[in-house]
């Protein structure tokens, strides 16, 4: 496991907001208050699909999280990136990056084939046009990739994908079974009832941990007529904000690293908290007595994208790592190593069952129970088109006055 990813995917979300006005004035919507579907609110650039394959260029350069690309220096027993190598006749240079935002200047720089996007850089990237549309056709094992992250709005614009789905996660709640009692059921237990557990409430340290609260608001106050927890017009996102402030007194940290989390759920100083299922599984292995559910208002989550760059140099390796990668034997290492369900439900045949259930990997129905991580824009993704919502560059300044 790889403690610098998981301490990035907290910093992931505190991607810069440079592009959104790019992503928020791009084009039309639909009409009667409601955009077209799958549109996000704007018609990307034209940009050419590779058609076919041709001869491989014999090098291909990835962008990726850590972890994502192990070529087994980190750890000789973690290697995927070499076998490609071998396959394929492609020399992979790989260049991690740390945030989002960090991936989105990169790839306008055109040196990078391939980029591992989470959805809170994706639709940036397309509408900028840094990112081609991907023909999954030429994806070997595209029809295996489980149907419930394909066509999604975090990586596909008007019906057409901009990538390759790669991994996915929830966000769930965790707390001590000695302590927490009776056991909770819903995010209820760190917004309205916070003060149960006084200075032992943990929440993630990010702007977008606003839609955590947005979504309980979205199931518990059906008058603010929420309906998507990244698209907050003003008023939305000022009672997402009295609920974050109010919960603030009873946090006893904010926390980006996971380690950090694991440690305080063991020394008690936390007892409830949003948290992931690795992190769980590691404060259980360190004999932590911890339990994250899935809280009946269902999470946010992430679920992240291999996508093609519109100036690739090296386009047919490029492909053929986004074949490669989300081939079973890969998919399977990468999860393990990172601690996400993969994408291809084939994986679970080399992870085991364990494992996958673990993780819920194929498991469709626990899958749309979460709100996948997005960039608020100006332009509501819940296909408002009679007001304007609040962009990144909002919840960030929000964020700011909730931490005080």
């Amino acid at each position: 496991m790889t403690s610098t990813r998981r301490t990035n995917r907290a910093l992931a979300a505190l991607a810069g907001v440079a592009a959104l006005a790019l992503v928020a004035g791009c084009g039309s919507s639909g009409s009667s208050g409601t955009a077209t579907p799958g549109s996000q609110g704007f018609t990307p650039p034209d940009v050419p699909m590779q058609q076919s394959m041709g001869d491989m260029e014999g090098s291909v350069n990835i962008l990726a999280w850590p972890g994502y690309a192990e070529d087994g220096s980190n750890d000789p027993k973690v290697d995927w990136v070499t076998p490609f190598e071998k396959q394929t006749g492609c020399q992979a240079h790989v260049k991690y990056f740390a945030t989002s935002d960090e991936a989105v200047n990169l790839m306008k720089t055109g040196d990078y084939d391939v980029v591992s996007a989470s959805g809170d850089a994706s639709l940036r990237l397309v509408a900028s046009g840094d990112v081609a549309p991907v023909n999954t056709a030429l994806i070997k094992d595209y029809a295996d990739i489980e149907p419930f992250l394909k066509d999604q709005p975090w990586n596909s614009v008007n019906g057409q994908m901009y990538g390759v789905p790669h991994g996915w996660g929830a966000n769930l709640l965790m707390y001590r079974t000695d302590i927490v009692k009776p056991a909770p059921t819903s995010w209820g237990a760190v917004f309205t009832d916070a003060s149960k557990y006084q200075g032992k409430v943990t929440a993630y340290d990010s702007p977008i941990y606003i839609a955590d609260a947005a979504l309980y608001l979205m199931k518990t106050q059906p008058d603010l007529k929420i309906t998507d927890p990244y698209a907050l017009d003003q008023k939305q996102l000022d009672a997402a904000v009295s609920l974050l402030k109010d919960q603030r007194a009873d946090i006893s940290e904010y926390w980006s690293d996971y380690l950090k989390e694991v440690q305080a759920f063991k020394t008690g100083d936390s007892v409830i908290g949003t948290t992931w299922k690795v992190i769980e599984q590691v404060a259980a292995g360190e004999k932590a007595p911890v339990k994250a559910i899935l809280p009946t208002e269902g999470s946010t989550g992430w679920s992240d994208t291999w996508m093609i760059s519109s100036k690739s140099q090296h386009p047919n390796c490029a492909y053929a790592w986004m074949s490669y990668i989300t081939e079973p034997k890969p998919q399977a290492d990468v999860a393990q190593y990172f601690g996400e369900a993969p994408a291809n439900g084939k994986a679970c045949a080399i992870t085991g069952p364990t494992f996958c259930n673990d993780y819920h990997v194929t498991d469709q129905a626990f899958a749309k129970k979460i709100w996948y991580w997005t960039t608020p824009i100006t332009q509501c993704l819940d296909g408002r088109t009679d007001t304007t919502c609040t962009d990144y560059g909002d919840w960030t300044q929000a964020w700011t006055e909730i931490k005080g």
